[in-house]
């Protein structure tokens, strides 16, 4: 088993914070994922149409986390919250990526519900994960990046377990280690808001729209909250 934990500092900067893991065992990403693909395809046709768009800088839940961004000395112009990026590109291409199905589908939960969402592969990751400040000794490869090592700033947020940083930013890139592939069976899937008190149902909803996507193809799935309150969960 593995915990997450939101740090005491981070809890106290961010009270209103609000995070779902979504946890698959038995995950079986080489099949075909039917519910994904029609997800996909009615995102980009309501765009096509103009009769929805994707959540931009304008919006509170984007603003929201360009306001955490500049907190911890980011700027998220230029390193962007991943739902803003995934949601520019979106935009602009009018297509959101086919990575694979599993990563498919918290991006189309994610950007359909304007919340920044990510995935670990439990089975690469090394203990329990912390979301806390970073000292800047830490390592930490990016995803698509086996041979690069960085350190991330002093005073930026970050997912961590004992072997190095798994994300960036609070939520802006993943690590090349815990990457979630096809073959990926035990996955942590989450899903972010620093404005619990507005969005919190958002984040239900966007919780069970995944869990949704994921039942089909998982053996057992299960949601836990982690809150300043609750700042602990075990996936």
């Amino acid at each position: 088993m593995t915990a997450f934990r939101i740090d005491p500092a981070v809890a106290a900067a961010f009270p209103d914070t609000l995070i779902a893991v979504v946890t698959a065992g038995g995950l079986r990403g080489d099949e075909p994922w039917p519910d994904t693909g029609a997800a996909l395809d009615d995102l980009e046709q309501r765009l096509a149409t103009g009769t929805w768009a994707p959540a931009d800088e304008s919006d509170p839940r984007i603003e929201a986390w360009h306001t955490a961004h500049r907190s911890f000395g980011t700027n998220p112009r230029r390193i962007r919250p991943s739902v803003d990026a995934l949601g520019r590109r979106m935009a602009k291409k009018g297509t959101l990526p086919r990575i694979n199905a599993a990563v498919d589908s918290y991006n189309a939960v994610s950007v359909r519900h304007g919340l920044p969402a990510g995935a670990f592969d439990l089975d690469h990751v090394t203990g329990d994960v912390d979301i806390k400040y970073a000292d800047g000794t830490e390592e930490f490869t990016p995803l698509g990046e086996p041979d690069t090592v960085e350190n991330p700033k002093p005073g930026e947020i970050i997912y961590t377990d004992t072997a190095g940083v798994l994300t960036r930013h609070w939520n802006h890139r993943d690590a090349h280690r815990t990457r979630v592939t096809e073959g990926s069976t035990r996955v942590a899937f989450v899903l972010e808001t620093l404005r619990a008190t507005r969005d919190g149902h958002l984040l239900k909803a966007a919780a069970e729209e995944l869990t949704g996507l994921l039942v089909p193809h998982a053996r057992q799935s299960t949601v836990r909250y982690l809150s300043p309150e609750q700042p602990e969960a075990t996936a």
